[in-house]
């Protein structure tokens, strides 16, 4: 196994760790079973997309393995990489206290309908890798990098921050806290600072995104915005 996989592979286990911490810590038992699905399904399907890079574009896999505040270049971008960290973070140890507190009581089809809005947004994020070989975790213009149209991008103009949005409202509900949910709506002027500064980086540096951006109107949400 070469160094990048090797690098991969360890990031996945610590951050399914460190999320398992987060969940079962804060709720002070194991004895959570919601949170059991929700990091198999999380770390099952990050597994297959890191196995599928791994195999078909291990240079997109070296874009994404470094992420957060310290790798990203712009002020702006360390600034928001810090508070979508700290919302990340909040969206699984609020549901944690909320299951050990009582807070909410959720029907199980929107626990399960949780589960599959975090399967369904891995699997836009998966689409997003295969059409897009320069989605870097880092909002940074790379050699050679062009404009895609074709696929999601089609349709919207930032659908890996659409699958984004799709897997994070999912992982609230998937865990039982309604609580959690309002984690999800201090999380979203986050987002949309990271993607309103990312189309002036990219009006400013990539050749054809203004011409793109007037074909694809729609930022997030087809036919809505």
């Amino acid at each position: 196994m070469n160094t990048l996989n090797t690098k991969a592979f360890a990031g996945l286990l610590f951050l399914t760790i460190v999320m398992a911490a987060l969940l079962f810590i804060p709720a002070w038992t194991i004895d959570y079973w919601q949170a059991w699905v929700l990091l198999g399904v999380f770390a099952g399907s990050s597994l297959a997309i890191t196995i599928y890079l791994m195999k078909k574009d291990p240079k997109l896999l070296d874009r994404r393995i470094y992420a957060g505040p310290i790798s990203e270049k712009a002020w702006s971008q360390k600034i928001i990489q810090s508070i979508t960290f700290v919302m990340f973070l909040a969206i699984l140890v609020v549901p944690a206290l909320d299951h050990r507190l009582h807070w909410s009581t959720v029907p199980l089809f929107v626990i399960i309908a949780g589960d599959v809005f975090v399967a369904a947004g891995f699997l836009i994020v998966f689409l997003v890798y295969k059409e897009n070989s320069f989605a870097s975790a880092t909002v940074e213009i790379y050699p050679g990098q062009k404009v895609v149209s074709t696929g999601l991008y089609a349709h919207v103009r930032h659908p890996m921050y659409m699958g984004g949005c799709i897997l994070i409202i999912g992982m609230p509900l998937a865990l039982g806290s309604w609580w959690g949910v309002l984690v999800y709506f201090v999380f979203m002027p986050a987002l949309l600072w990271r993607l309103f500064d990312e189309e002036k980086l990219l009006e400013k540096n990539l050749s054809g995104y203004i011409e793109y951006k007037n074909k694809v109107r729609y930022r997030l949400v087809p036919f809505v915005w």
